[in-house]
């Protein structure tokens, strides 16, 4: 399949439609960590939009060699996808700083993982994706971007409460009322899970897209670059890295 053919597969009928709204739409930003989510979400956009931007956030995350990977995984799609390489505009990233120093997560600090009383895990950062939307839909304003498009989902995720569905449409709500504007926030993640993800990815970028994402994304919580596994590189043991194992191995096994 070609890399700007868009395609419908994996998705429920609710997205499908939401796609067919996106014939009235030609810009986009996704939000783009550098990680394996986004950057199926990037691709999914650039086979869609006229005109794609991404926007990144450094908020003190202890993975904070994902920016560096997103600047990597950038040039690869330019390179790799010339077709997709003429969509993809500036790319933007927002200091935080702030919210490493509200939070005490152990994505902000130096603590192991665990369960909280509140039933969370301590990966949860609160406020962490309304403020990346909200900050999003400032920056889509001012570029004149129609779309917002980010990874979260319900399937394949720790419980985060900013990342459900009513959470997406109240914050879709917001924004277009706030600023005046109305904007679409895209999930296309959101009903699949890691599997699908590592499917919808080859479906459209092919092998080269799937080869792309385990060589140079990151995903793991703990920054590790060392260790090379089958689905890329990772400690293997935090949260991130045995979601997206167990993701792979679920889409190679078929």
């Amino acid at each position: 399949m070609s890399p700007n053919a868009p395609s419908n597969a994996f998705l429920p009928a609710a997205s499908i439609e939401a796609a067919a709204e996106h014939r009235h739409h030609r810009t986009a930003l996704v939000l783009f960590s550098g990680g394996q989510d986004s950057t199926t979400c990037l691709a999914r956009a650039l086979s869609q939009f006229e005109r794609v931007e991404t926007i990144g956030f450094d908020y003190r995350q202890r993975h904070h060699v994902e920016l560096k990977s997103r600047l990597v995984v950038l040039d690869e799609i330019r390179r790799q996808f010339p077709d997709w390489g003429q969509r993809l505009g500036q790319d933007h990233v927002l200091d935080l700083a702030v919210l490493g120093d509200v939070s005490e997560t152990s994505l902000t600090r130096d603590m192991a993982f665990k369960m909280e009383s509140s039933g969370l895990p301590n990966t949860f950062v609160p406020g962490r994706n309304l403020l990346f939307l909200t900050l999003a839909g400032s920056l889509a304003y001012r570029r004149g971007l129609e779309v917002i498009v980010t990874g979260v989902c319900e399937t394949d995720f720790s419980g985060y409460p900013d990342c459900r569905d009513d959470t997406m449409k109240a914050m879709q709500l917001a924004l277009s009322l706030g600023m005046d504007r109305r904007f679409l926030i895209e999930t296309p993640l959101m009903w699949i899970d890691k599997a699908d993800t590592w499917r919808m990815a080859q479906q459209l970028g092919g092998d080269a897209l799937v080869d792309l994402i385990v060589e140079h994304t990151h995903t793991c919580y703990l920054g590790d670059r060392e260790h090379r596994q089958a689905w890329g590189y990772g400690c293997g043991t935090c949260p991130a890295c045995e979601l997206r194992a167990q993701g792979y191995e679920r889409f190679t096994s078929v």
